[in-house]
């Protein structure tokens, strides 16, 4: 069963860690090869679900160290059915790996307890997160982003969490169709260097359009895969602001392109990483969910709990 999806933990109180750097982390440091960036191939191995559960637990440790909660993340960014035919993934080979995911994490929070451990099934954008080719209509986001949120239904997952959008059109198919399931939604949106989506979108202007096009149906929203020099400058007092729950960032300040092009990881400094996330936590008390995206490891994760525990 779902613990928490009739009430998410981490929307009633308390800190949360969230990771989304797994595939830089098993690419560059741990040497997986991850065709098509994608880690949900890992589920077919001995070896490969080893190294998932090995981050799981990583996290896991880290958090309960702290009294944190933690959020796991699924495999499954890319695990839709434009992004999976690109590597040779049918329909239902990516239906088998999207529940085999949560089936891993839910067997994980199971071994370790609860306290709390939310499962979050993680779907991301249908093209390119960083130079969408192809801006969808709502309709169209919502009828392509179903096939994959009713894989999750079926599971055990508490929410489903849209990461790394683009544009607001495509989060409010998101959103939509998540609520045909009656699951909770969150989502993310990416960032350029200037603080802005990818097509140029103001932030607060992207939330507003989703909120007003889906009657506020999403828990909450975030920032993922840029630094905190992208967009500490955009975060105000607005009435936008409030629904900014969460920020999980890149290691390096490096642009989306020039990431795209590196053949080594820049994993920046965890040090200043864990004091910039807890500032801007000390700055905006509401967001309290916090973690890495591109780069970072467990060294990130754990600056982040010091500083806040400094705090």
């Amino acid at each position: 069963m779902a613990f928490h999806r009739s009430a998410l933990p981490q929307t009633e109180g308390g800190l949360f860690l969230a990771y989304t750097g797994m595939e830089t982390d098993l690419l560059f440091n741990k040497g997986f090869d991850l065709p098509g960036f994608a880690s949900y191939p890992l589920l077919e191995t001995d070896e490969g679900r080893a190294a998932l559960r090995g981050c799981y637990e990583s996290l896991i440790d880290t958090c309960q160290d702290a009294r944190m909660g933690v959020i796991l993340e699924s495999p499954t960014w890319l695990a839709n059915r434009d992004r999976g035919a690109v590597i040779g993934y049918s329909p239902e080979t990516l239906r088998r790996r999207n529940i085999e995911a949560v089936e891993l994490m839910v067997e994980i929070r199971n071994h370790r307890g609860d306290f709390p451990t939310v499962i979050s099934a993680n779907i991301g954008p249908r093209s390119d997160a960083y130079a969408p080719t192809e801006r969808m209509t709502p309709e169209k986001a919502e009828a392509y982003h179903c096939e994959q949120i009713a894989v999750f239904a079926q599971t055990e997952v508490d929410l489903i969490s849209g990461y790394t959008l683009a544009y607001p059109e495509e989060a409010v198919g998101m959103v939509r169709a998540a609520k045909t399931f009656d699951l909770p939604v969150v989502i993310a949106f990416t960032l350029e260097t200037d603080g802005r989506l990818p097509t140029g979108m103001g932030l607060g202007d992207a939330i507003e359009l989703v909120d007003e096009a889906t009657d506020q149906y999403a828990s909450y929203y975030m920032i993922n895969c840029a630094h905190p020099d992208h967009f500490r400058g955009i975060l105000t007092d607005d009435r936008w602001m409030m629904r900014l729950r969460g920020i999980v960032a890149n290691a390096s300040r490096c642009s989306h392109a020039e990431l795209d092009e590196a053949e080594v990881l820049d994993a920046g400094n965890p040090a200043e990483f864990g004091r910039q996330l807890s500032e801007i936590h000390d700055a905006f008390p509401q967001i309290t969910i916090l973690g890495g995206c591109c780069g970072t490891d467990m060294r990130h994760m754990s600056s982040v709990v010091r500083q806040l525990n400094a705090v």
